[in-house]
């Protein structure tokens, strides 16, 4: 991780910042700022907290209008999952990774010790860096931004793929950390043969975690381990 230190090697740092994003600002000290955590804040210039509010609101938007243009047919519930996956720290943190937003972040002495920046963090600058956008360009600029650095995950999730990830990285988790395999457990079966719902409750050791439901066994432990990830998120991060 490179972290900046001063002002003149902060120059060709945000150069390679803009080339990564394909975006290059008229007022650069809003992409100073989206890169700058609370950690790091100086009087001259602030953390990228207000920044990363405006961004979850403009990318919140921006997906859903997108979503509900390219599916006329999807029910308002199936646009919403789709929407709070693509949204997700999770999906943010894998795209800015991708972006390597990491080599440009400004962090405190406390986070400059750690080799990986938490997935949160990662999160919360691309949110900061897409309001940075839509305050220098528009929407029309930070929608094209936003959609040609999301829509792959758009069909990731219609493709059902973010759904097969969740068991294996809580097993990768458990097994790393504690030396077992998490169980899941089937709690309670409802509806007719045509048309079961299923409860599972994901099992860590001998401790019941989360449960989820679903119309298939699969299903129900998909969203089962998705909960119990979230209660581990910060430990999951600074793997």
């Amino acid at each position: 991780m490179t972290v900046i230190k001063d002002k003149k090697g902060l120059v060709g740092k945000l150069t390679e910042c803009q080339e990564q994003l394909g975006y290059f600002f008229e007022n650069i000290r809003l992409l100073e700022n989206a890169l700058t955590h609370t950690s790091f804040k100086t009087h001259y210039n602030p953390s990228n907290e207000r920044l990363e509010f405006l961004g979850d609101a403009v990318l919140g938007m921006v997906i859903s209008e997108y979503l509900f243009n390219r599916f006329p047919d999807y029910s308002e519930g199936k646009l919403t999952k789709i929407k709070s996956v693509v949204v997700s720290r999770m999906t943010l943190a894998k795209v800015g990774i991708e972006l390597n937003l990491t080599q440009y972040i400004s962090v405190g002495k406390g986070l400059m010790s750690t080799s990986i920046l938490p997935k949160s963090l990662i999160a919360n600058v691309l949110e900061a860096i897409i309001a940075a956008i839509y305050l220098d360009g528009g929407l029309e600029k930070v929608t094209t931004f936003i959609i040609n650095n999301l829509e792959n995950e758009v069909e990731i999730v219609c493709n059902n793929q973010h759904e097969k990830n969740y068991k294996s990285i809580l097993q990768h988790y458990c097994q790393k950390q504690h030396g077992f395999t998490p169980k899941y457990k089937i709690i309670k079966q409802t509806g007719p043969d045509h048309k079961k719902t299923f409860e599972v409750v994901a099992v860590l050791g001998s401790v019941e975690h989360s449960r989820g439901f679903g119309n298939c066994k699969k299903d129900a432990e998909q969203v089962a381990a998705k909960k119990t990830l979230e209660l581990f998120e910060s430990d999951i991060d600074q793997q």
